[in-house]
């Protein structure tokens, strides 16, 4: 059911690699837990992050809740269209990215594949 192109965080993100740049975005098991999410609000770009660190956050109409780095780098780009199109995470969340970073050296350690994400899952 996951894709095995994405790599998997335990807090429910994923990564794709993309021409030495990481996509970031959360799986279907976070948008299903969220419910209909209503807003998304993301970091400005240039911003360093620290694998784990917060970069923004999700809200629902159940929740708001944060969105966590699943590597080091810089903020390279944020996916603007989810500012008015938010629900497209919902609908479809292994394509619908929300951060591109350029990755810091050695940082993709300790992330999931699809096999081990869905055992998690379990």
């Amino acid at each position: 059911m996951y894709p095995t192109d994405l790599q998997y965080t335990r807090d429910h993100e994923w990564l794709r690699e993309d021409n030495g740049e990481a996509l970031v975005g959360i799986t279907d098991f976070a948008q299903a837990q969220l419910g209909d999410v209503v807003f998304v609000e993301l970091p400005a770009v240039g911003r360093v992050l620290a694998r784990g660190d917060v970069f923004g956050t999700i809200e629902s109409v159940k929740a708001v809740s944060e969105l966590f780095s699943p590597i080091a780098g810089e903020v390279v780009a944020i996916n603007g269209a989810l500012a008015n199109q938010p629900e497209s995470i919902n609908k479809t969340p292994h394509e619908t990215w929300m951060i591109r970073l350029r990755p810091a050296a050695g940082t993709a350690e300790g992330l999931l594949d699809a096999e081990a994400y869905e055992a998690l899952l379990k």
